[in-house]
Order: structure tokens, then C-alpha cells, then sequence
């Protein structure tokens, strides 16, 4: 009897959590959309700072400040922690949009051919190329391996865990990547993105594959950043090319990080290390982050909470879709129905799979079905879809994951700045190596 009281009392804190979650998703995507887009000035381009980036921003600041705030309010670890869990379903509403983008653009995905599958080599070989040399001088050790040679996603995670252990200086360096990527990787890679697509260098079409990165949150942010700068007609082009290298990412990345990025790394590291390796206290890490620092096993949802975080994202959406661009029309919310119908036959087929495709990929190609010529109703379902902006389908994914932030902090102080640096160099290497190389492709 003890123990149904204890279970009914914990399920009753996560339903109150979660509901208080929703409600300040609500609040944050309503400023963050209000406050708009606002344009920096700087040199030659432009930092322009999307309502998705305000959501991310707000919602680290409700939770740093949650000690602060009365109980009613406060959100703590494990409210935040339920945040990060909110937010990996959420995203495949996003990654469903997403597809049902793609599957309109595909003749404008395979006209791309060479370039899309050849820009892969620039999302794993420049993070390596920039970001290794860099840490050797700032005098890291064999921890510069684990923060350079990925983004640092879950993936990579799994991988140099299997291969050093956690605990290990490899280890280390992983986490500090991974750490520095969910903090900040979404604000930094929207900065950077919009601020080279405001230079006017490259081809927005290789921008948009550079974007897609293999993490959903920091692919939103710079196909975002990037699409805003463009026409309407173009910016549906960004979003399809990013989706399309994102998903290359996703599903063949594993393989490349673990064939050629890291042993490219490890071998970078033996040569380079004795000629401008340097020794200083930061090679030194017994303060660098551990396993315990970073909440990796955040708590999987049933099928209940993942079907309340779907709708949450999509009405949280919506909100935004009227807020930001003034929609809030019938067509909108079958819109939504139709990609909220597409992530639950997605997740379906992911159960019945066995797991053994990720369920973005599932998700991504049922909704490109939808929009693809081999749907008889794709002319329709294109209309409904398409009267949700997909920038308002961004925002609330980023207000979620903004109050997930404050709970690695902690450990995130520990990892100084040099380990920081260094893997900002490795996000901006994947972005930029993967730019060039479908530049020269294209």
C-alpha cells in the first residue's frame, strides 16, 4: 500500500512538472516571438538574433534563476531534467515539418547529388583539422581526442565510452564537447550561421548543407539563421538541403566518426602532440567533468508523455505561428494534426523495427512521403503544412531546451575555458568544412 502511495505521489510530481513546463514553454515562445528578429551590425555582415534564439536565452535564465523564484515557479534539477526529456520527442514534430519540407523539395535534394553526399567529409574531418591543433597549444592533453573529434552528440558519447570509458581523459573531452553543445551549441551555431550567410560569400544551398550538423536543436538554429536571410522560395530550399544533410548526418555519421574521424583524430594527436604540444595547468584535468556531471540517462517517457509532448510542441507551435506571423487559421491546425499523424506512425514503425533505425529517420521519411509525387493527396497535405512557418515550429524547441541548461552548469564550470574554446573551434569546423567542400562540389 506504502509503495502505490509512493508511486501515485511520484507520478502526480511528474504530471505537475511537466504541466509546469508546458506552461513556461507558453510564456517564453509568447516573448520570444513578441520581441522578434532584431539585426546586429558587425564588420562587413550582420548578427542577426532569431526568436528561437530569445526562447533558448529565456528559458537558461528561468532556470538559473528558478532558486530564486518561489516554489509555485521554481523549476529544479528534476523538473529541468524532465525538460531535456520533453524535448527529444518534441523534436520530432520538427523533424516531421521538416520532412513533409523535403519531400516537396526532393528534385532539389538529388539535383544536389555529389555535393550533399561529399559535404559529410567536411562535417567530420573539420572539427578535427581546426579544433585539434588549437588544443594542443592551449596545452590539452589526450582530452583534445574526445572534444575534436565529433560534435560531441549522443552518438559520440556512446562510441569513445565503449573505446576509453567514460572516466577516462578521452572521456573527459567528450563531455566537455557534449556539455558546451547542449549549453551553447544552438546559440553559437545561429550566430555564426547568419553571421557568414550575411557576408554574402557562399551559396545559400551550401550553407543550408552545412547546417546539417546531426544534432536537431543546433541544425534548426543554423538552417534557421540562414533561411531568414533569404527569399521565401529560396529559404524552402535552405530548409530541405539542411534536413537532407541532417538526416546523411544522423544516419551514416555513427559509421564516420567511428572509421574515419577518430582514428584520424588519434593519429592527429600522435604527430602533432610532440611538435606543439604544451604543458600548462590546464593539461592537468583532475577537475574536468565525469560521467556523474552530465545528466545522460535524462528519464524516458512512456508512450503517455511522449504523446502529451507532441501535442504540447504543436499547440506551443501554434501559439508561436500566431504570435510571430499572425496564422491561426483552420488549415494551420490541420497542419499540425497531419504532422503530429506522421511523428506517431514514424514512432510506430520504430517499435516495430526493433530500434534499429532511429526514430528521426522513420519520422523523416514518412513525412516525406507525404509530400513526395508518390502521394496522391501531397498537393493538399503541402497546403495544410505549410501554413505553419517552421521558424514557429523551432521556437518551442528551443524554449525546451533553454530550461533543460541550468541543471549542467555546475559541471560545466569546471571545464575552463580552453576545453570551451576548443569546442566552439569543433562546431565551427564541422559547419565551415562541410560549407566549403559543398561549395566546391556544387
Amino acid at each position: 500500500m506504502h509503495h502505490t502511495n509512493t508511486l501515485a505521489m511520484g507520478e502526480n510530481s511528474a504530471v505537475s512538472a511537466t504541466v509546469k513546463l508546458y506552461c513556461w514553454a507558453a510564456v517564453i515562445l509568447i516573448v520570444a516571438e513578441a520581441v522578434g528578429a532584431l539585426s546586429i551590425p558587425l564588420g562587413p555582415g550582420k548578427v542577426v538574433l532569431l526568436p528561437m534564439v530569445w526562447a533558448l536565452l529565456i528559458g537558461a535564465a528561468i532556470g538559473l534563476l528558478s532558486p530564486r523564484l518561489p516554489g509555485s515557479l521554481a523549476l529544479d534539477s528534476r523538473a529541468q531534467a524532465r525538460a531535456a526529456a520533453i524535448l527529444q520527442p518534441a523534436l520530432l514534430v520538427f523533424i516531421a515539418k521538416l520532412g513533409l519540407v523535403v519531400g516537396g523539395s526532393l528534385p532539389v535534394v538529388m539535383a544536389s547529388g555529389w555535393a550533399l553526399v561529399f559535404q559529410e567529409f567536411g562535417h567530420f574531418v573539420g572539427t578535427v583539422i581546426l579544433g585539434l591543433p588549437v588544443a594542443l597549444l592551449l596545452g590539452i592533453k589526450r582530452e583534445a581526442v574526445g572534444a575534436t573529434f565529433s560534435v560531441g552528440r549522443e552518438p559520440s558519447l556512446a562510441i569513445i565510452g565503449e573505446r576509453y570509458g567514460m572516466d577516462s581523459p578521452e572521456g573527459r573531452g567528450v563531455l566537455a564537447e557534449y556539455l558546451t553543445g547542449t549549453l551553447f551549441g544552438a546559440l553559437f551555431i545561429a550566430i555564426v550561421a547568419g553571421f557568414i550567410t550575411s557576408l554574402g560569400i557562399f551559396d545559400p544551398k551550401s550553407l543550408a548543407m552545412g547546417s546539417g550538423i546531426g544534432s536537431g536543436s543546433m541544425m534548426a538554429a543554423a538552417a534557421g539563421a540562414i533561411a531568414a536571410q533569404q527569399t521565401p522560395e529560396v529559404a524552402k530550399e535552405v530548409m530541405a538541403l539542411a534536413a537532407a544533410a541532417n538526416l546523411i548526418t544522423t544516419t551514416l555519421g555513427t559509421y564516420f566518426t567511428l572509421f574515419i574521424s577518430l582514428p584520424l583524430a588519434v593519429w592527429g594527436y600522435r604527430v602533432l602532440e610532440p611538435l606543439i604540444g604544451r604543458t600548462t595547468k590546464a593539461s592537468v584535468t583532475e577537475h574536468g567533468p565525469s560521467s556523474q556531471d552530465v545528466s545522460l540517462e535524462t528519464p524516458e517517457l512512456g508512450w503517455a508523455g511522449r504523446i502529451s509532448a507532441w501535442f504540447a510542441a504543436g499547440a506551443l507551435a501554434l501559439i508561436a505561428n500566431y504570435v510571430g506571423y499572425k496564422v491561426l487559421s483552420p488549415a494551420a491546425f490541420a497542419g499540425m494534426a497531419i504532422m503530429i499523424g506522421a511523428v506517431f506512425v514514424g514512432e510506430l514503425l520504430y517499435h516495430l523495427l526493433r530500434r534499429k533505425i532511429p526514430a528521426v529517420c522513420t519520422v523523416s521519411v514518412v513525412a516525406m512521403f507525404l509530400t513526395s509525387p508518390a502521394c496522391p493527396w501531397a498537393a493538399e497535405i503541402t497546403r495544410l503544412t505549410g501554413t505553419v512557418n517552421l521558424l514557429a515550429v523551432i521556437t518551442p524547441m528551443l524554449a525546451f531546451a533553454g530550461l533543460s541548461v541550468a541543471k549542467d552548469l555546475p559541471a560545466f564550470r569546471r571545464l575552463g575555458w580552453r576545453i570551451v574554446l576548443v569546442s566552439f573551434l569543433a562546431n565551427f569546423g564541422t559547419f565551415i568544412g562541410a560549407v566549403l567542400i559543398a561549395e566546391f562540389f556544387h
